[in-house]
């Protein structure tokens, strides 16, 4: 026994002289198998060590064992990604962002992120796109707000009940000097991507679709979430990319993790699911609904609030509507032509989740990611300053 641990200790020995030479750089990356193995060497000196340490079938080799039970609280919601939880921990010392009001969830790999590249180049004349401002409507489908904007009903509740839930107030309440976060920002098609800067053609080469953060649908939440921050309301921004490789099965994922995210932080009371709408002609043409908001081109935005047709487990659905048809009011009262009318209408979007969850076009595949963001940014200010009438 004598002679086996002492073999076993100069090996350990060895291994230690021979990783020595690469660095402080290899140290600070492989640090916790390291440690282990240190460890493990003092072990085997003393004379305590048993057997050695288990490696599972389904690891590789070069993947170091976590201890879940010793986890710190940010990753506690995490799916089985060992190297996202890997990346967190080297990456997250809190579960709040340092000076954001931001609280940090479970965030994408790096491989993820480098799936869908954002091309380099997108010159070719394939087709065109046209830029068209969305006015307001006349007919017996569109309810006028009385603080501005319009809802498009596309269900068969009659209008005079719909008008009279605008006298009531918002379904929530949110504590805005709180710690634990109010609002969720998230992207169920998180690959949702625009034009690189405003033009009349676009290359069918691109899929409008990437999965840089700074070029698709999470770059604009980011805009909103920067108002969030100047007023001081703690938030979450789900980043965590729904929509590939599996696009159909988007909406079942970002309800799994908002239905985590919310468990973890009932404080919760706005959900904004956030994408970007695809409006194309059957010639091929592709719409930019655009407008202009202190002299700067912005992608006009469209609020969509689900109705419950009694099959949809959405009881609460016009309680959504009040939390819309108020938010819409509050951006079109703020900017003007901004929005396109909030379509009413029997879809599910996960709306059920909470009183205060809907979901926002913002812009569309014709729309530059420029004109996108500033959209975000101006529905951020907006939405502060609603949640700051309660």
């Amino acid at each position: 026994m004598k002679i086996k641990r002492t073999c076993l200790s100069a090996a350990c020995v060895v291994a230690l002289c021979f990783m020595t030479p690469l660095g402080l750089d290899f140290y600070n990356a492989h640090s916790h198998g390291i440690n282990k193995l240190a460890a493990l060497s003092a072990l085997l000196t003393t004379g305590e060590y048993s057997e050695p340490i288990p490696v599972s079938d389904s690891e590789e080799i070069k993947e170091e064992i976590i201890d879940e039970k010793i986890l710190p609280p940010e990753t506690e919601q995490l799916a089985v990604d060992r190297t996202n939880i890997l990346r967190i921990l080297k990456s997250t010392k809190t579960n709040q962002k340092q000076g954001s009001h931001r609280v940090l969830t479970e965030q994408p790999s790096d491989e993820s992120l480098a799936m869908v590249k954002y091309p380099n180049s997108l010159e070719r004349h394939d087709g065109v796109i046209q830029n068209y401002t969305y006015p307001a409507y006349k007919g017996t489908q569109y309810i006028d707000l009385p603080e501005g904007g319009q809802v498009r009903n596309c269900t068969e509740l009659s209008n005079d009940v719909l008008k009279k839930q605008l006298a009531k107030d918002l379904p929530f309440k949110i504590s805005l000097d709180s710690d634990q976060p109010q609002v969720l920002i998230y992207h169920t098609h998180t690959t949702e991507s625009y034009e690189p800067y405003a033009r009349d053609f676009y290359d069918s080469t691109f899929s409008s679709k990437t999965t840089e953060m700074d070029k698709n649908v999470v770059s604009v939440g980011d805009r909103i979430c920067r108002e969030l921050d100047k007023a001081g309301i703690t938030y979450v921004h789900d980043t965590l990319i729904h929509d590939h490789p599996d696009y159909n099965g988007a909406y079942d994922s970002s309800r799994k993790t908002v239905k985590e995210i919310l468990k973890k932080y009932p404080s919760i009371k706005v959900c904004l699911d956030i994408h970007r709408d695809g409006i194309q002609r059957g010639d091929g043409t592709r719409i930019a609904p655009v407008t202009e908001i202190d002299g700067k081109q912005a992608a006009q935005i469209m609020i969509i609030s689900g109705c419950d047709d009694g099959t949809m487990g959405m009881p609460n659905c016009l309680e959504n509507f009040i939390f819309a048809s108020k938010l819409q009011s509050q951006i079109e009262g703020d900017h003007k032509t901004l929005t396109r009318p909030v379509l009413f209408d029997y879809r599910h979007y996960n709306q059920d989740l909470t009183t205060g969850s809907l979901l926002i076009e913002m812009g569309s595949h014709g729309n530059s990611i420029e004109q996108a963001q500033y959209s975000g940014e101006l529905v951020g200010r907006s939405l502060v300053k609603l949640l700051k009438k309660q």
